[in-house]
């Protein structure tokens, strides 16, 4: 299954190593990927976003310009997503990486097993972010950061709808954070979510907030879905998190 829906995705290898290059190329085209390896180093950054990947694993440790260096300059022309690999097991080294926008960081020697689930979850995650959902009668536009809805549609949380008849289609506007926050809800429906959970899920969006933050954005959607008669869509869960119902 998780070849089926990975083929066709392009990841492109920037590692230095000419064995761990070889090998981390066989694994991904063993499972389903068309997996390329960089060859030269001078430009890595220009090479990247000529390359047309859909995922780059770049390695921290490679010649004339480290990294880390390369996402920083990579991330002020592409948001291509990025997953660091490195030999070194330092915290510095992570954190130093997520906060120059890569999308997850994975030590060397690797897990097979693992690096394929977290290239999985990167491509699920674009992917949760470019298709449109429905919530009980609200059509989310994630791209857009749009919500349209119709007061007829409106559904409770019981599926019983208490529209008032008035079928024209309207919309609202979320910000990039209170989209992030519904759209990872709504993936986790019916299922209590922890704060924790979604903070990391706004840092993988490269959305850095602090607890407080979280706590104003949570309510600002709130807000906004009250005001369309969805006051109930969102519980808070004592001790544990959040629920969207």
């Amino acid at each position: 299954m998780l070849i089926k829906e990975l083929r066709m995705k392009k990841i492109l290898i920037v590692e230095d190593d000419k064995d761990i290059s070889s090998e981390l190329k066989a694994l991904l085209d063993n499972s389903g990927y068309e997996a390329d390896v960089l060859e030269a180093f001078d430009n890595v950054k220009e090479a990247i976003v000529a390359s047309g990947a859909d995922l780059v694993l770049l390695d921290i440790n490679i010649p004339y310009m480290n990294g880390e260096m390369v996402l920083q300059q990579l991330r002020q022309v592409s948001d291509i997503p990025v997953i660091m690999v490195t030999s070194r097991d330092s915290e510095t080294d992570e954190v130093l990486s997520m906060s120059y926008g890569a999308d997850d960081y994975i030590t060397k020697p690797y897990n097979p097993t693992i690096l394929l689930l977290r290239i999985n979850a990167i491509f699920k995650r674009l992917e949760s972010r470019q298709t449109n959902a429905t919530y009980r009668g609200l059509t989310i536009l994630p791209q857009k950061g749009v919500i349209r809805y119709k007061t007829s549609d409106i559904e409770n949380a019981d599926g019983s709808v208490s529209g008032v008849g008035d079928t024209s289609e309207k919309e609202i506007l979320l910000t990039k954070n209170e989209m992030t926050i519904f759209m990872y809800l709504l993936s986790k429906k019916d299922t209590i979510v922890s704060r924790d959970e979604l903070m990391t899920e706004l840092w993988n969006n490269e959305e850095y907030l602090n607890d407080n933050a979280l706590t104003v954005n949570i309510s600002r959607l709130r807000a906004r879905l009250k005001d369309i008669g969805y006051d109930d869509a969102i519980e808070t869960r004592k001790g544990q998190g959040y629920i969207l119902v």
